[in-house]
């Protein structure tokens, strides 16, 4: 399943090369995703970090916060240095610390786009992602949206996120769909048809939760792979991941450079064939 070698970069939608260990910064905000961070002066230099360590890839949502993370990589960013990519997401509505409520709706994606313009300081997003497609309403009125959106200049190219094959097919029929956001890890390979599909098209592949939460440590081989090289399970997690296919752009979310640090080191192991094997057999959910 997993190539011997990966390349180092993807260019989403042929466009926008990026490094393939980008940064999630959801974790940049308060407990639950909302609110602020406990340490703004640390989630400061957690993002400005990583641009000084090449990350050129900065994926976040307006629903992260809300709000907080985008004016957290405004402040901290802007005025952005050449080549820097950010992604940001609409289509969720937060009332309240681990509280998510999908709203799909033209009007409140309109306030979202407009909001995240405003808060990012961007007269156009390159990377705008639909957090999660409305099952309340028809998902031709939100593909419709962001295909007007995007003609009006205020979006470059559009995501997707948690969505099925079929979803993906029924959004091309209004815009180019550049890259999918499905959850997947070494240990959940739920979504391994749609990552089949985005390799077939082309599409750039953004895991969330690449490790399940820090649940990859609670697996042996994991610790046996990491003690062998030295490093930490959840680097061996990531780089498999980087192995697994070569469109797959990693965002692990940190609110700590030190944490920060050891993810982008993940690019740095050197696993085997060996190694890539017994990943490869892990029992996924």
């Amino acid at each position: 399943m997993s190539t011997a070698t990966f390349e180092k970069k993807f260019s989403i939608a042929g466009k926008l090369p990026v490094n393939r260990i980008g940064y999630g910064a959801m974790r940049i905000t308060g407990k639950g995703i909302f609110g602020p961070p406990e340490d703004k002066d640390e989630a400061t230099r957690v993002l400005k970090k990583a641009v000084e360590l090449g990350v050129n890839f900065i994926d976040t949502a307006d629903s992260y916060g809300p709000n907080v993370s985008e004016e957290l990589i405004a402040a901290a960013l802007y005025p952005y240095p050449s080549g820097l990519v950010i992604a940001t997401k609409g289509g969720f509505v937060r009332p309240g610390p681990d509280q998510w409520i999908v709203d799909g709706r033209p009007a409140h994606l309109k306030t979202a786009l407009e909001g995240s313009l405003k808060r990012l300081k961007l007269d156009s997003i390159d990377l705008y992602q639909l957090h999660r497609i409305d099952a309340k309403l028809p998902a031709e009125k939100t593909f419709e949206f962001l295909q007007q959106a995007q003609a009006a200049g205020k979006i470059k190219h559009i995501g997707l996120s948690e969505v099925t094959v079929d979803q993906i097919k029924k959004a091309q029929e209004f815009f180019e769909v550049v890259s999918v956001q499905n959850m997947y890890s070494v240990d959940n390979r739920k979504w391994e048809d749609v990552l089949e599909y985005s390799i077939e098209k082309k599409i750039a592949f953004i895991p969330w939760y690449p490790l399940s939460a820090g649940n990859v440590k609670n697996f042996k081989v994991l610790q046996e792979i990491a003690k062998k090289h030295k490093v930490t399970p959840q680097q061996i997690a990531l780089n498999w991941l980087l192995h697994r296919a070569n469109n797959i752009l990693l965002i692990p979310g940190t609110s700590k450079v030190v944490h920060l640090e050891e993810n982008l080191k993940a690019a740095s192991v050197e696993l085997g064939k060996e190694d890539l094997d017994k990943l490869d057999k892990i029992q996924t959910a």
